[in-house]
């Protein structure tokens, strides 16, 4: 289980009496409004454009495929993950090891990418079995072709 950051600071700001009584009512209302920040740091839903509601049939279409996207396995040992629904649940690195798979990057547990050297070009961890497969339009691959006369891509 992942250490808990300290926080350090207090911020304050002003809202409406429904929304006081509503944040009130919560059981942890500072996890709530930290997770409701980091949501809004990401890019809205493409489900609900950021409204935090979906049509009925949204729901009842999008939500057995969801149920079985967040399963997926490690691309380095083959370990069964599950993708979390909230990023604020998550600590900086493992924002980090997600949002390299999310951006088309490869999935890995937190070991595996622990263990997989960073690509020099764009910081993603790589398995050593599968540098070959990442390339960039940029950097080595051009170089390469360059020296071989070959246009690069």
């Amino acid at each position: 289980m992942p250490r808990k950051t300290p926080k350090t600071a207090v911020v304050a700001f002003k809202v409406e009496e429904e929304l006081a009584d509503f944040l009130n009512q919560l059981p942890n209302k500072s996890a709530f409004i930290r997770k409701a920040i980091a949501a809004q740091m990401s890019m809205a839903c493409p489900l609900c454009n950021g409204s935090g509601q979906v049509s009925r049939w949204t729901h009842d279409n999008y939500a057995p495929l969801l149920a079985r996207w967040i399963h997926q396995k490690c691309q380095g040992c083959g370990d069964d993950l599950t993708l979390p629904r909230d990023p604020g649940d998550l600590s900086p690195e493992q924002q980090s090891r997600l949002e390299q798979y999310f951006h088309g990057g490869p999935l890995l547990c937190d070991p595996c990418y622990e263990k997989a050297p960073a690509c020099d070009d764009c910081g993603w961890h790589i398995t050593p079995d599968r540098v070959a497969e990442h390339q960039h339009e940029h950097g080595h691959d051009q170089a390469r072709a360059r020296a071989r006369g070959a246009p690069g891509k």
